[in-house]
């Protein structure tokens, strides 16, 4: 179990939850939440990260572009249920609009920036942490590795990386991305993202998963919940993280 920790960001404070590893530390994580806020399941990918030795502080992030954090997690679990689906869309949209302010998206970065800076002032941290960020936060961890230079590394799973070449330059750390085949809003421009990257001269390495789509890591949704790809992908970040955090 973790704790919970209070941060400042933007002049407005938020929470996060801190995993701590029970033996050998090899380095420290930002785990960024997908779009239904610091739910139960995000904690637990922090403790997984804690239990395989690293530092995890996952942010709640919600507070600081607006959203009602509460009513998020509800709309995400009714998500997961086929026969309300249909209705909760109309009130996901609603209720995730701030997210379209760009003063939500600066505050929300100044959040995430708060994180990392507390981990790599760490002992166990410094000059080896990483973000890894789940659809919202695989977003998010693309724009973290994109302003922060001593960021270690990057894995962003079914994020958007809507940069420029000269933008996506400005990333000095190794990036894994995972995607499924049937997620068509990414993967239908993930040829022009290797391009940019590629240009931009990024060590970009990825992994699309077949037979599987958007949130297919997200193990309490049955609805896009994919085991074996959920597995593939959890030991590639692990063997990810371990060589460049070593």
């Amino acid at each position: 179990m973790g704790n919970t920790m209070d941060f400042t960001a933007a002049g407005q404070p938020f929470q996060a939850y801190q995993a701590e590893p029970p033996g050998l530390v090899r380095g420290a994580v930002v785990v960024i939440h997908e779009i239904w806020g610091l739910t139960d399941h995000v904690k637990d990918i922090a403790d997984r990260f804690a239990a395989a030795g690293y530092l995890a502080v996952a942010p709640d992030l919600m507070g600081l572009a607006g959203l009602d954090a509460t009513l998020l997690a509800e709309l995400g679990a009714d998500r997961s249920d086929p026969a309300k689906l249909a209705s909760v869309q109309p009130k996901i949209r609603a209720a995730t609009e701030p997210l379209r302010s760009p003063k939500a998206a600066l505050a929300i970065e100044a959040g995430t920036a708060a994180v990392f800076n507390y981990l790599q002032s760490s002992a166990e941290g410094a000059g080896r942490t990483a973000v890894v960020g789940y659809c919202f936060g695989g977003t998010y961890s693309f724009a973290l590795a994109v302003s922060e230079p001593l960021l270690a590394a990057a894995v962003p799973y079914y994020g958007h990386a809507n940069y420029s070449v000269p933008e996506l330059a400005d990333i000095t750390c190794p990036v894994l991305a995972f995607y499924g085949e049937e997620d068509h809003a990414l993967t239908d421009g993930l040829p022009d993202l290797i391009a940019r990257m590629q240009e931009a001269k990024v060590d970009f390495r990825y992994t699309v998963f077949a037979g599987a789509g958007h949130a297919f890591f997200n193990d309490t949704n049955p609805m896009t919940y994919r085991a074996e790809p959920a597995r593939i992908a959890w030991e590639e970040t692990l063997e990810f993280l371990g060589k460049v955090l070593a």
